[in-house]
């Protein structure tokens, strides 16, 4: 008998090796079990009873059939081999750099590190908080100031936010901010955007010729200057300050090393990136921003604050400070969105200087510095006009109509000089770095004049004596103690066993996604292919970054529906800005200029209407009905009152209460008939891929939380991003740089952080159509079979009109607490002891958990967390019962330490037993939290956001 083509082949192709079911949790079996559960006779049946008919579409075709690991692989190593990566002397911002293979190795690319989320739970993330303290205690340090933020998105939004807060803080009720126009030019176009829609006027120039103290409420100096100029300011600052005007800085942190502080110099606020503190430039990010400031701003201060506060036992303990952040508190009011940080960029950086420690990165300072004084001292001496006679690690050369020549010269020999444009085309910027050496000087004085060993007689003194530094830097222990590799290993592992990240347990976030990121999808992110490109090198040299950004782009189309995507926005608070930039864009370009007023549930998350304030908007707020769906009639009210005016509408799908509501298309409609734009937010886009498109049933505009739902890992807060989709009216007025910096930017660089979109095309091409559908389809059925198992013990307090909820749902506490006292917090450190992260609390309802599983978790994991919280339950109702009152119960003193296991005195109401090794906790690797339940009115109370000397800790836990 013949055997056929088909059979001799059969069992051989790639199917055993598919992504899809490594990536989704539950199998068949598992799949069925929870159907049953959930009282579905089928998935499909239980999607149509979730997902509304009117925006339901059949399984599209538009991404291809996913692809295997390996085939994933070697399609990225293909793209990031079309990226020729040359030594960049570009500067403007972005540095080579040497990233330790010991932090390489166990931070980038660690789970422990990479997966965990923001540290909300203090008690559960004590390891980087330490870390993100000593960030923040770096940071206090090299500008002389007294307080620094946990890290900001990149070094141009960071300067947006001290112009903000500068427009706060100023005594001047004027409206025009001061740049310097040494400033990097990035800088300034996203200052540019940000000062527009507020009414602010940016005036540029020089600031000892071009300023009027008086007339400005704030100004911004780069320290050194884009050009490399290194000036000393005192003067400048101190006649802002006559004036009542604020005062920020722009700095580099390694030239801090060896030059006076910003706050010696009298600055209220330094800025700046620490990307050159061992974090690859990615073609443009991610990368931490800092911001530092005097003692006077720090409640003004946005972003995380790190602080130290005691615990339940009175040990010192960290947590983040003043937290509830501005947006929470002001809302429409508020001058920032932040509410988010670059938190493992910043751990990068912070253990980068433990790593070296003060005299170690003195050290490299010295030796860049030493390079570049070479190289001014060479080029002088071949007759090159170097126009800097203060530097630090750049010089601007004035080539003429040499300039095109240098250049290519430049890139033959294997390096990228910075290029200037239009009247100023004849300069060249030259900046050194870490990765320097005497063969890069050489090649330069080669490239630039045509011979590389000029005979040197003297060297320029570079640094002036006034603005040389003065005095110890990074006196605290941490910075001395882990010189060794050994030590600084275990100094790393011992600050990750002590937190919970997603490598150890579900983290089930209601509206934050804590999914499986693939250790396939991460891979690609450290290859030099993509992790060392400079963001402004020439367009030629990074083709292989143009083709991956153009198939995720027309991957973002086809999941969303959408004509057009921007990849710029660094979090998903940008792409809120951005978007609501595009539909102001769009209305300004059609002669509505006055169309300004924002339409926001009284549900929304507290970045909305902060991003709605920022371009200029106001707000005006609808109501929810008892389901927790938009107030219809209460929008068509506020529309009919607003007609005119209207702007847009911001609305959450499925809706911040976990329900698909079935009136989205009408909403839409309602508001278009009106004039204006659908923003959607994207935060829940999880439970829609493959199942439904925004761009189809009426949104004008999305961002796509790619730290969310396409798999790039939360970073312990950071790093994230969040592209926007639109249709093609507005696709006019997405986010853009231009050459000349002269065109509206959100972020520093064009494509935002670069080097971790990888991560997603990773992800999509992994999974493909089916893949991606069935992934929605999982954590649908995943938050359905929690509810169900959950709502005999706790109210689940919203459903669809079928009795479903979405990808995530939210169980009642209120009740209990009524009844009993206990509250969402005591559930909260109580589920610590089962060995859980706490789902989301007390948003968007007070008293609440909003409980997202997601599609990675497999049915085990899902009854194990079930259980847990049936376990709480029998809990409260012995307190219900009077067998216990809620200050004596386990509840009140979660969660439970090995102090608390050791303790010899034990005079409480239940067993030792029972408070460290409650009912169905893992017994043989039972994780303990470092520290017991935190005051935090304490730490509000006593405000400590750097590391403090231990003697001080001591006296705090006295």
């Amino acid at each position: 008998m013949t055997i056929t083509e088909a059979a001799i082949w059969e069992g051989t192709g790639p199917d055993a090796q598919a992504f899809m079911g490594r990536h989704i949790g539950p199998d068949a079996g598992e799949v069925a079990a929870m159907l049953r559960v959930v009282e579905a006779p089928d998935l499909h049946s239980l999607i149509a009873e979730t997902v509304p008919a009117s925006i339901l579409e059949p399984l599209a075709d538009g991404v291809a059939p996913g692809l295997t690991e390996t085939e994933v692989l070697d399609r990225l190593r293909g793209i990031a081999g079309e990226n020729r990566v040359l030594t960049s002397l570009i500067g403007q911002g972005y540095h080579g750099t040497v990233l330790p293979p010991v932090i390489q190795r166990n931070i980038l690319e660690s789970p422990a590190w990479y997966t965990a989320y923001t540290p909300y739970q203090p008690e559960i993330s004590q390891g980087r908080l330490e870390a993100l303290l000593n960030f923040q205690t770096l940071v206090c340090e090299l500008t002389g100031l007294d307080v620094a933020n946990a890290s900001l998105l990149d070094e141009a939004t960071a300067a947006a936010e001290a112009m903000a807060l500068a427009r706060r803080s100023s005594k001047v009720r004027a409206n025009d901010f001061f740049v310097d126009a040494d400033t990097h030019p990035q800088t300034l176009a996203v200052l540019r955007t940000r000062a527009e829609p507020l009414g602010w006027t940016l005036v540029v120039g020089d600031p000892a010729t071009d300023l009027e103290a008086g007339s400005v409420f704030g100004a911004l100096l780069q320290y050194p200057g884009s050009s490399g100029a290194v000036r000393d300011h005192r003067a400048t600052i101190a006649s802002l300050h006559a004036a009542g005007a604020v005062v920020a800085m722009a700095a580099d942190p390694l030239a801090l090393c060896l030059l006076t502080p910003p706050g010696a110099l009298g600055a209220d606020i330094a800025i700046g990136s620490m990307q050159r503190y061992g974090v690859p430039m990615g073609y443009g990010g991610p990368h931490a921003a800092y911001m530092a400031v005097r003692d006077g701003f720090k409640r003004s201060l946005p972003g995380r604050l790190v602080g130290v506060s005691i615990d339940s036992h009175g040990r010192p303990a960290y947590r983040l400070a003043l937290q509830t952040r501005e947006q929470h508190i002001r809302r429409e009011k508020a001058t920032s969105n932040i509410c988010t940080a670059q938190v493992l960029l910043a751990v990068i950086a912070s253990m980068y200087a433990v790593y070296h420690g003060p005299e170690g990165l003195t050290a490299i300072a010295r030796r860049v510095h030493r390079l570049t004084q070479i190289m001014a001292a060479g080029l002088r001496k071949l007759g090159v006009d170097v126009r800097n006679d203060a530097f630090f690690d750049t010089l601007t050369i004035d080539a003429g109509k040499d300039a095109d020549a240098v250049h290519a010269r430049a890139v033959a020999a294997g390096f990228n000089l910075r290029r200037h444009v239009g009247e100023k085309s004849g300069l060249i910027g030259i900046s050194l770095d870490e990765t320097s050496t005497q063969e890069t000087v050489r090649a330069v004085w080669q490239a630039v004049a045509g011979d590389s060993r000029p005979q040197l007689d003297a060297m320029p003194e570079g640094i002036p004596e006034a603005l040389r530094r003065q005095g110890r830097l990074l006196d605290h222990a941490v910075f001395h103690a882990h010189r060794s590799e050994t030590d600084l290993l275990r100094y790393l592992r011992r600050l990750a066993n002590k937190d919970l990240a997603l490598d150890r347990t579900m983290i089930p976030l209601g509206s934050c996604t804590m999914k499986l990121n693939a250790t396939v999808e991460m891979m690609p992110i450290t290859w030099p292919g993509f992790c060392d490109m400079h963001p402004f090198a020439p367009t030629d040299q990074a083709q292989g970054y143009a083709r991956l950004f153009a198939e995720l782009q027309a991957s973002l189309c086809e999941i969303s529906g959408y004509d057009a995507v921007s990849l710029q926005p660094n979090s998903g608070a940008q792409g809120e800005y951005a978007g609501l930039l595009a539909i102001r864009g769009y209305h300004r370009s059609r002669g509505e200029a006055h169309r300004d007023i924002c339409l926001i549930p009284a549900s929304a998350h507290g970045t909305n209407p902060a991003s709605a304030q920022m371009v200029g908007m106001q707000v005006v707020v609808v109501g929810c009905d008892s389901s927790g769906n938009v107030d219809v009639a209460d929008l068509r009210a506020k529309i009919e009152k607003y007609a005119d005016r209207l702007a847009a509408i911001m609305i959450t799908y499925p809706s911040t209460h976990g329900v698909f509501e079935e009136s989205v298309r009408e909403i839409c409609s309602a508001v278009h008939d009106a004039g204006g734009q659908v923003y959607l937010d994207g935060a829940n886009l999880n439970a829609q891929v493959g199942l439904c498109r925004p761009g189809h049933y009426g949104a004008d505009v999305s961002h796509f939380n790619l730290h969310k739902t396409f798999c790039i890992p939360h970073g312990g807060g950071g790093p994230g991003m969040g592209p926007i989709g639109v249709g093609a009216h507005l696709a006019p007025f997405l986010p853009q740089h231009s050459e000349a910096f002269d065109s509206h930017a959100v972020s520093a660089a064009p494509y935002g952080s670069a080097s971790i979109l990888p991560i997603s095309y990773a992800y999509i091409m992994l999974m493909g159509s089916a893949g991606l559908r069935r992934a929605s389809e999982i954590a649908i059925l995943n938050s359905n079979y929690i509810a169900s198992r959950l709502a005999s013990h706790y109210p689940v307090l919203y459903r669809g009109d079928h009795g479903r909820v979405a990808h995530e749902c939210i169980i009642d506490l209120r009740p209990i607490k009524d009844a009993t006292g206990i509250t969402v917090d005591d559930i909260a450190k109580r589920l610590v002891d089962h060995g859980f992260h706490a789902p989301t609390v007390s948003f968007p309802v007070a008293g609440t958990f909003m409980i997202e599983p997601t599609e990675s978790e497999n049915k085990a994991e899902l009854d194990r967390f079930c259980d847990a919280l049936i376990s709480i339950r029998a809990e409260i109702r012995a307190v219900e019962q009077g067998r216990i009152t809620a200050a004596e119960s386990a509840l009140r003193h979660a969660p439970h330490t090995v102090a608390d296991l050791l303790a010899t005195d034990w005079q409480r109401a239940y067993s030792r037993e029972e408070g460290c090794f409650p009912a169905g906790a893992r017994r043989t690797d039972k994780y303990f939290p470092p520290v017991g339940r935190l005051d935090n009115s304490y730490g509000d109370r006593n405000l400590i956001c750097s590391c403090p000397p231990v003697e001080e800790l001591s006296e705090a836990a006295d």
